[in-house]
């Protein structure tokens, strides 16, 4: 019997994404960007390929394109339809409606910078149990823009990705372990992990709770990377490592479990913005901290209605197993804040009731500094990666109280449920300059250019935006 495909260690990068741009090319298919209704004012010049648009029928319309013919079996060139504008990520439609071969930006892209990781974003593809099907076209660099920065961000939202999509028979907790210490090895980091029942020992006692259902083999544990000098700006990124989420004892119908792999997506993102920081060196001391733990059901699960220690010292009454991230989440940025970090940022794919109130494109963020809320929000516009404010509103923390305990896990209302999520996880938070809690979906239910169904980044190219303009670094 062949051996599964899986059964290789998979590379921490997935070169699809970068493979695709090459910096220069013998020769290239020009491509050029045409609004809708602009095909006669735009090929004015050109009126060969004018009436060949008019005899296909292109008009530009949003993510159209026509190949226009040339001598033999080569193409004179490509024209790519705009529409009436708004998606920076259209280009992105390049990379799969394009023939294999070498195509180079021309006229009518107005960020070529964005334009060119889109490409490279939109030519992801998720390759550990399948062969791709066809050749992918490759796109020349355009000039001034930074193709060190573009691989850098492409790489980080590719590994993000490929954690996501990753099934949980394959990324368990030792798997998501792994490939921190890999990412840990490529930029000369320390990573330690504490595992197990060391976890009561250590003191994080609501993620031993949370994992210990699970098999020996997936022992819950937590993952604690660092780099940078010890002297610089301390930012800690924290990401919730579920990786396979059954509910626990309160089960999740079949139909909310099946995506329940993607339950570490906060984890797989706070993995891609720590590449991006330590690949670009921006002069900060990095943490990252992973509580990994599968919520499973034995014998041993805890159970509705326990109250568990947490590292804090606060009790929390269990209203639901199946709110186990803010758990796991607790412990952790208990742990984080008492190094005082001057930003702490926490990453989880946490509730239902941020993708009722935003959909599943943009992520809730919450924060109660105004500064770092407004940097993110205009960062996310200029990398088309959005992010929404939603207010921490502390009367609503009174839905959290317990007759038993210092807090429930849960509020005693439907209503508010992200936010009352975030006032958990304020709770757990004393000491740090700033803090920002993303309640992400780390999931694309349908494609887009750019953006393929599956595993996503959410947020971490407009947080990196931000840490690299507060923390610049070196030029390499």
């Amino acid at each position: 019997m062949p051996a599964r495909k899986s059964a290789s260690k998979p590379a921490l990068f997935n070169t699809t994404v970068t493979d695709c741009i090459v910096r220069r090319a013998r020769t290239a298919v020009p491509v050029r960007a045409i609004a809708k209704g602009g095909v006669d004012k735009a090929l004015r010049g050109d009126k060969a390929a004018r009436d060949w648009a008019k005899a296909a029928g292109f008009v530009g319309d949003s993510g159209e394109v026509l190949l226009l013919p040339g001598d033999g079996t080569k193409l004179a060139g490509v024209l790519f339809g705009l529409g009436d504008g708004g998606d920076a990520f259209l280009p992105g439609r390049l990379a799969t409606a394009l023939p294999a071969g070498d195509y180079a930006l021309a006229e009518g892209f107005d960020d070529p910078r964005l334009a060119t990781l889109a490409f490279a974003l939109g030519s992801y593809r998720f390759t550990r149990y399948t062969e791709p099907k066809k050749s992918p076209p490759r796109l020349v660099l355009p000039d001034g823009v930074d193709g060190a920065q573009v691989a850098r961000i492409a790489r980080a939202v590719a590994l993000a990705r490929d954690l996501v999509n990753t099934p949980a028979n394959d990324m368990g907790p030792q798997q998501l372990e792994d490939a921190a210490r890999t990412l840990a090895k490529v930029h000369k980091a320390r990573c330690t992990v504490v595992r197990g029942d060391a976890l009561l020992d250590k003191n994080l006692p609501m993620i031993h709770a949370v994992g210990r259902a699970a098999s020996p083999q997936r022992a819950p544990r937590l993952i604690d990377l660092t780099w940078g000098p010890k002297t610089a700006p301390k930012v800690t990124l924290v990401g919730k490592g579920v990786v396979f989420d059954t509910g626990g004892l309160d089960l999740k119908p079949s139909q909310y479990m099946r995506l329940m792999k993607k339950d570490m997506g906060g984890s797989a993102n706070v993995l891609g913005l720590a590449h991006m920081i330590m690949d670009a060196r921006l002069k900060l001391r990095l943490r990252v901290l992973i509580p990994a733990v599968e919520n499973a059901v034995s014998g041993d699960a805890f159970r509705p209605g326990d109250v568990l220690a947490s590292r804090k010292g606060l009790s929390v009454e269990i209203g639901n197993t199946d709110a186990e991230g803010r758990l796991v989440l607790a412990d952790a940025l208990t742990l984080a804040c008492e190094e005082k970090p001057e930003l702490l940022i926490d990453l989880a794919t946490l509730t239902g009731a941020a993708r009722v109130a935003l959909g599943p494109d943009v992520p809730p963020v919450f924060s109660r500094d105004d500064a770092l809320c407004v940097a993110l929000e205009a960062a996310g516009v200029a990398e088309n990666d959005p992010v929404w404010r939603l207010p921490l509103y502390s009367p609503y923390a009174k839905l959290l109280a317990s007759k038993v305990a210092d807090t429930n896990n849960i509020s005693s209302g439907g209503h508010a449920g992200a936010i009352t999520a975030a006032l958990f996880l304020e709770k757990f938070v004393d000491g740090a300059g700033a803090w920002l809690h993303g309640d992400i979906f780390a999931w694309r239910p349908s494609a887009a250019p750019g953006r393929p169904e599956g595993g996503e980044a959410q947020a971490i190219r407009a947080l990196y935006a931000v840490l690299a303009e507060r923390y610049p670094g070196k030029a390499r």
